[in-house]
């Protein structure tokens, strides 16, 4: 279980110190205004210890995908106008990452003090981990933390480099994610249930492959459902199937028997005759046995049976970890199997993980967020997680 008992801020000297955090402020955008400032308030905690110390604290982060390029369309500018009105404080940004200005910047704080630097993304050396850039960042500050789990999964300048450095612990919002997803993967409270959905069986093949060695139950649904239905020898009419895949969902199932773990699949199914074009357009479904789908129909989310046996399976359970929808959640009409999963995590007293992406998404359109245990803060990272994988941008911080 070592391998996550990292160093966190309170573990180091940080009062007069410079510190550099890469947070996540990665958040969505609408005409230069943010749309959700969720992802800037769960950095808070992290930023006010380290004023409260008297540390100066130096910000970065990227936003988007400028390509390595200055794009103002991504600029952080919007950012610290944000961190200004919730921190009561105002927080300068550099007009660059690393130069000048950011140099000159960093060396006139007081302690307390905030600045962010601008889109680490603007820089081409950013993603390719380059060490002069990451020497240069780290030449800023005096410590390093990452904040950032949204990004903990890539091997960046920003995310992992600075740490050959300086010092590198990690914030509380890393501390968080790391601590609760894994003990729920190390030492489980049982039965421990995971539900996977999403799209692609692909997507999630070293995933299924490690839970099943830790699971005692693994719910299957989404469009991934329909290749494990067709390695079973079930019709799947149009719907979502990876032909090179149906192998593997057999060897999977073959798995989950000697293992004696539980392997539900969706016993029936919502089928149209397409998929919904818009995809919030009004659509006509009927539910249909999963082993009847007509050839000329496309299955687009579990059906009520389904719903209720994966409900009562998580009801029955002590953790539970869910990473992907059960259907087309942004249609209305074939968002049912979502909020039917969703809600039965916020019934259930088990400890309740929910993975990033559209599962998270689910949960809070929902109302339902404040009754998960947990809602991982990254899609790609927490997928990469449960995979058993290392992540770049926690491995590299010192361990306890």
């Amino acid at each position: 279980m070592n391998k996550y008992n990292k160093k966190t801020i309170e573990d180091i000297e940080v009062g007069g110190k410079r510190v550099l955090v890469r947070c996540d402020f990665n958040v969505p955008l609408k005409d230069g205004v943010i749309t959700s400032d969720k992802r800037i308030v769960e950095a808070l905690p992290t930023i006010k210890y380290l004023m409260g110390k008297g540390a100066k604290v130096i910000l970065c982060s990227h936003m988007g995908k400028p390509k390595g390029t200055v794009n103002m369309k991504y600029t952080l500018a919007p950012v610290a106008e944000k961190l200004t009105e919730l921190l009561g404080k105002k927080v300068e940004l550099c007009k660059d990452i690393c130069g000048e200005d950011a140099k000159a910047k960093a060396a006139a704080m007081k302690d307390g003090d905030v600045i962010l630097l601008e889109n680490t993304r603007f820089d081409p050396r950013e993603e390719k981990c380059d060490p002069e850039f990451s020497k240069e960042l780290a030449s800023l500050a005096d410590i390093f933390v990452n904040d950032a789990f949204g990004a903990a999964h890539r091997a960046h300048a920003s995310t992992a480099g600075v740490a050959d450095y300086i010092p590198a612990v990690c914030g509380y919002l890393i501390q968080k994610e790391i601590g609760v997803m894994g003990k729920a993967l190390a030492d489980p409270t049982r039965p421990f249930v995971a539900i996977l959905g999403g799209a692609k069986v692909a997507d999630k093949l070293n995933v299924i492959d490690n839970l099943l060695g830790k699971v005692d139950t693994l719910i299957i649904g989404g469009g991934m459902a329909f290749t494990f239905l067709a390695a079973k020898g079930y019709g799947v009419g149009k719907s979502l199937l990876d032909e090179t895949k149906i192998d593997y969902c057999r060897d999977m199932m073959d798995k989950a028997e000697k293992k004696g773990v539980k392997l539900l699949l969706p016993v029936d199914t919502a089928v149209a005759a397409g998929f919904p074009d818009p995809i919030d357009a009004p659509i006509d479904v009927k539910y249909v046995d999963s082993d009847k789908i007509p050839a000329d129909m496309e299955g687009l989310d579990i059906g009520p049976k389904s719903a209720e046996m994966f409900g009562d399976a998580v009801k029955n359970a002590k953790t539970v970890v869910w990473n992907g929808p059960m259907g087309v959640f942004e249609n209305p009409t074939l968002a049912k199997g979502t909020i039917a999963v969703a809600k039965a995590l916020a019934e259930s007293d088990a400890v309740t993980i929910v993975g990033g992406g559209d599962s998270a998404a689910a949960c809070e359109q929902l109302g339902f967020a404040d009754k998960i245990t947990h809602i991982s803060t990254g899609g790609g990272a927490s997928l990469e997680f449960l995979e058993g994988k290392d992540l770049p941008g926690i491995s590299c911080l010192m361990d306890k």
